[in-house]
């Protein structure tokens, strides 16, 4: 049976609508000025702006030296994802619910497309000073817990060919592929990678790898906490109850 004409809804938000059509632009077009936004949606510069910087936040979009908006990590992984990221997300809830109550920090779970991670599933502890959701949100592999997880079970052949060209961005966005490499060979010894204040100030991650049936690495799972809650001597509690849930959701994968 064919399917209805789509009708705009009743009570739609416009500027919503508008974010939408640009980021739909970006993923299908390309990059696109803030006056070719504002033409292309009918709204003047400064929406465009507030919409494209909107965009950005939420990592839809990027800007560019040339300060044109290219399409950003989030669409990139929506066209890229792997077919079974709803099976990996929905075997870790239980789990991440299980780390939440047991260490009463924010849990995580995410997984790597090039060179960028995405946060797929994110429970908040109920602390009222707590790590908050990372669900959704897009970083550099080499600046996150899971990235360095990810990152560390590729050979060095395959590291080399994913960071074969310079990385765009910020300074922060490119790694130093000396210390990165040193970082992974750590993270290969001990399974576990400890993010000290490495991706953003105050906060403290720790994480393991979740691996499939075959044994390769296809997220990974982290706690999240205030830098004045972490310890060294809390490690290790940490790290029992981060395998424990890895294995877990492997089993469930």
């Amino acid at each position: 049976m064919a399917k209805l004409m789509k009708k705009p809804p009743a009570y739609g938000v416009t500027s919503v609508d508008h974010a939408l059509q640009l980021a739909v632009i970006l993923q299908v077009e390309g990059s696109l000025t803030v006056s070719e936004a504002a033409r292309r949606v009918g709204v003047a510069r400064s929406s465009a702006h507030r919409l494209l910087s909107t965009l950005v936040y939420r990592d839809f979009a990027v800007q560019r030296e040339d300060r044109s908006y290219g399409v950003g990590p989030v669409l990139e992984i929506a066209d890229k994802a792997q077919s079974n990221v709803s099976a990996i997300r929905a075997a870790a809830l239980g789990p991440l619910r299980t780390l939440v109550d047991t260490l009463d920090e924010t849990a995580n779970l995410c997984i790597r497309t090039g060179r960028t991670v995405r946060f797929i599933a994110s429970i908040e502890c109920a602390q009222a000073l707590r790590v908050g959701n990372r669900e959704g949100m897009v970083f550099p592999a080499h600046q996150v817990t899971g990235g360095l997880i990810t990152l560390a079970a590729l050979t060095e052949e395959e590291l080399a060919a994913l960071y074969a060209t310079a990385p765009t961005g910020t300074p922060e966005e490119r790694p130093d592929l000396t210390k990165l490499r040193s970082d992974l060979c750590a993270v290969r010894r001990s399974g576990v990678a400890v993010n000290l204040e490495r991706s953003e100030r105050g906060v403290v991650a720790v994480g393991r790898g979740v691996t499939d049936s075959g044994g390769d690495t296809v997220a990974a799972v982290s706690v999240s906490m205030p830098s004045v809650r972490y310890a060294p001597e809390r490690v290790k509690g940490v790290i029992e109850a981060l395998a424990l849930a890895a294995e877990k959701i492997s089993a469930g994968l």
